[in-house]
């Protein structure tokens, strides 16, 4: 069993059973995800358009590909034929672009909202008012191409647990708040994506069910 293979098992074992791993195979070889693929994993994130239509052109078809990285409006249509999620909705401009894209395709593209929670100024994000401006404006927005499956966000970076602990329990409030208002109803609303390699225990614990993990995958880039 190679490294990328034992580690994807370990990490499984580790997981809840209602967590998803989102294995982070950015400017990884389609090699390395053919290990991971052969362990049984089969959601995949990537933040580079071109190289994620090359590997969703190479690579199995059963793999369920996100873009997990910040998305330019004019890059959506390359991956709107196929993309299974998209984590980092970060503005209205394009989730109407989305939206857009999706009806072209004739289908509706799952997205999270992306919140802003950490300390840098390097995050992307809606605060939580620009947040709830959006979703009290979509019931006249023509949402035909695009589908809200929940919310994901991005802790600072530090080894600071206590910090790290109260945002993601801040976005688990927001999670919360929204869902009750706007998507009480919704079937589709009920992820909340936040945690990577470094912080995904104390994610968990704040209420995670989406995991981005990279490097204690494959390794450090």
């Amino acid at each position: 069993m190679s490294a990328i293979q034992n580690n994807i098992s370990q990490m499984l074992q580790v997981l809840p059973k209602d967590v998803v791993l989102v294995a982070v195979s950015k400017t990884k070889p389609e090699e390395d995800i053919m290990q991971a693929y052969d362990a049984g994993q089969r959601v995949f994130g990537e933040n580079y358009i071109q190289e994620l239509r090359d590997k969703y052109e190479h690579l199995p078809k059963d793999i369920e590909w996100h873009m997990i990285g910040h998305l330019q409006s004019n890059k959506v249509k390359y991956i709107a034929p196929f993309v299974q999620l998209i984590h980092g909705v970060d503005s209205e401009k394009l989730f109407e672009e989305i939206n857009k894209r999706g009806v072209q395709n004739n289908r509706k593209i799952p997205v999270l909202l992306q919140i802003y929670i950490a300390e840098e100024e390097s995050k992307f994000g809606f605060d939580e008012n620009e947040l709830h401006d959006l979703l009290s404006n979509l019931a006249v927005k023509n949402q035909k191409g695009i589908i809200i499956n929940g919310l994901m966000g991005m802790g600072s970076f530090t080894d600071n647990e206590s910090q790290l602990h109260h945002e993601f329990s801040y976005l688990r409030q927001i999670f919360d708040q929204v869902k009750s208002k706007y998507f009480a109803r919704s079937s589709e609303f009920q992820t909340l994506s936040m945690g990577m390699s470094g912080d995904y225990k104390i994610a968990i614990e704040c209420g995670s069910n989406m995991v981005r993990i990279g490097s204690a995958i494959f390794g450090r880039r």
